[in-house]
């Protein structure tokens, strides 16, 4: 590699440096940028929450509602923010107000994140934007749980706990349970889930914040999955209200009265149930749609809470996202908590450009910024061979044309001469400047080599001619000369062959195992919408890019190449049958001088 870098002079390496510079130029390519909420922060990312047709498709008031936000190694550039995301930032849709959230689970390593985000206002049938800032390493924590979650709000618990860790309330209530859950599934719904193995439920103790008289409004809302579906299980109980499943059917019974689910939920599977209390009617919420009612009011409640659980009526599978509040949630909110929260989530995407302060959105930046590690040394190995391919053109054409410039001076002096050839330096007015040339001249060095092994000959045998014999092995000799130059015109071909037929598999090799981690990771994920798959899919076909930015200059410089090199082969061939002849003819000559007394026959 060194010998091939070292053939190349000052002017052909600023060649290879501006071609390698309009490589890079082409990744810089950004679109303007427009308000900015602080430009301590470097980059930002928009969200849109969707409650039209096109999303969620729900009409009426939602009012102020918490979002899940889930950023992945598809939507989220983990390596620009913070190692713990302490920079992230949520901005309202004017630019100007940061919105309450906090992080549940952030993990940069496996590319895994999940934000509760306070949206004040939200309506049916309307596309809201809010702006995710992030990029500032001097930022404090901007996590706000408490803020997030609204006064109505009597305890939220998202599980999050590492094992043997009471539940935490999320709330500015601060209602910690007594006990941890009997386990914990890291791989839930929502990051992490509490596990029930039929006994043992976590319990709540009574406080102010918990106390509701008779007939107020309560709603309870939670992510269920069940490992078995017989007898009654309570998911969430305070003295006479049980709410639950019976026989995989949701049911919530206070004293005589209840309300069951029209079909039961699926075992081994996350649904979504709630339970509404306005004081006069109970309905029960499957997956945010309302699948069960009945009549009647809650008697006062001030007991202590259970969850996973309840005396006769153990739960046994996981539980994620228990909230408990003390009004009447919208049906329409219960249904943008299933979808935003589910895996078919329709109502919150992230999209897939980052803007940046400076600049505006690095559309190429921000897709090799998705590519994955074995990606972006496949990427670098294209770019390498591109690098070697561009060298090596560059070189056998400079090389090519001194060869040329030297064969067309020899030929205009082995011409002059006729039939007394002489060596090369021993040219009668010859310069420095044209030795130099001819020395660079394959023509010229295939006869050196013929005048070398005349000149044996002559030493041997002064004043005979040559035999067959002596002709055949001069002219294996010369041959032996033509294959060396064949090989020196050749050597680094290989490179360029490598480039046309190695750099479309070696990208495509890239973008096939980007694709399947990009699959992968959504899979693993649960997010299925086109911004969590677009990113890594075009990252991926950066790689397939790269492959062919390799091959196809190599190609045109192959072709190109080799042409010359056919058409240099050519004449070196042609020549050696001209120059055995002409030795020959020179020492029958030699051997045979014309008789002084007898005319030379006139040709």
């Amino acid at each position: 590699m060194s010998q091939l870098f070292s053939g190349l002079g000052r002017k052909s390496m600023r060649t290879l440096r501006t071609v390698l510079a309009l490589l890079l130029a082409m990744a810089c390519l950004s679109t303007p940028a427009y308000a900015w909420w602080n430009k301590d922060w470097k980059y930002r990312k928009a969200i849109t929450v969707d409650t039209s047709p096109s999303g969620l498709n729900v009409s009426g008031q939602i009012g102020r509602t918490v979002l899940l936000v889930k950023l992945t190694s598809g939507n989220f550039t983990f390596t620009e923010a913070m190692q713990n995301g302490a920079d992230i930032r949520i901005v309202d849709a004017d630019d100007k107000t940061p919105l309450a959230f906090h992080i549940e689970r952030y993990d940069a390593t496996t590319g895994i994140a999940y934000l509760w985000v306070s949206v004040p206002v939200l309506n049916g049938g309307e596309k809201k934007a809010l702006w995710l800032y992030f990029g500032n390493e001097n930022a404090p924590v901007g996590s706000d749980a408490k803020g997030t979650f609204d006064p109505d709000y009597l305890a939220v618990y998202h599980f999050g706990e590492n094992p043997g860790q009471p539940s935490a309330d999320s709330t500015a209530n601060a209602n910690i349970a007594q006990n941890p859950p009997a386990g914990i599934d890291d791989g839930a719904i929502i990051g992490r889930a509490a596990r029930f193995p039929g006994q043992g439920a976590i319990q709540v103790a009574a406080s102010p914040s918990l106390a509701m008289p008779a007939g107020a409004p309560m709603s309870v809302t939670a992510w269920v999955k069940p490992e078995q579906l017989a007898g009654a299980q309570a998911v969430f109980a305070r003295g006479a209200l049980v709410f639950g499943i019976n026989n995989g059917v949701p049911f919530a019974s206070v004293g005589g009265a209840s309300a069951q689910a029209t079909a039961p939920v699926k075992q081994g599977e996350w649904a979504h149930l709630g339970l509404v209390a306005d004081g006069q009617t109970i309905k029960l919420y499957v997956n945010g749609v309302e699948a069960g009612a009945a009549s009647g009011a809650l008697p006062a409640l001030d007991g202590p809470l259970l969850i996973g659980g309840a005396a006769g009526q153990p739960f046994t599978g996981e539980i994620d996202e228990l909230r408990v509040s003390k009004t009447a949630r919208p049906a329409a909110m219960l249904m943008a908590m299933a979808n935003a929260e589910g895996p078919s989530n329709k109502t919150v995407s992230v999209s897939e450009s980052a803007e940046k302060a400076e600049g505006g959105a690095n559309v190429i930046g921000f897709i090799i910024s998705k590519l994955h590690t074995l990606d972006a040394f496949i990427v670098g190995i294209c770019m390498i061979l591109l690098a070697v391919a561009i060298a090596v053109m560059v070189m056998k054409i400079r090389y090519l044309n001194a060869c040329d410039r030297g064969n067309k001076a020899f030929l205009r002096r082995f011409r002059e001469m006729h039939e007394e050839l002489v060596a090369i330096t021993d040219i009668r007015g010859i310069s420095k400047l044209e030795v130099s040339y001819i020395e660079k001249s394959p023509l010229g060095h295939l006869y050196e080599t013929g005048m070398d092994e005349l000149e044996v000959r002559r030493l041997k045998n002064p004043n005979g001619g040559l035999s067959g014999e002596a002709v055949e092995a001069m002219r294996a000799a010369v041959d032996a000369e033509v294959v060396m130059e064949n090989q020196k015109l050749d050597k680094w071909m290989v490179v360029l062959t490598i480039a046309i037929s190695g750099g479309p598999f070696i990208g495509l090799l890239g973008t096939v195992i980007g694709v399947m981690s990009t699959f992968g990771g959504v899979a693993m994920a649960g997010e299925v919408n086109v911004n969590a798959i677009a990113p890594g899919i075009a990252a991926a076909l950066l790689a397939t890019i790269a492959g062919l930015a390799a091959a196809i200059p190599s190609l045109f410089g192959y072709n190109y190449i080799n042409s010359r090199l056919s058409a240099l082969s050519d004449e070196m061939r042609v020549f050696v049958d001209r120059l055995i002849t002409r030795l020959a003819e020179m020492q029958a000559e030699l051997a045979n001088p014309p008789h002084p007394h007898l005319p030379i026959a006139a040709e």
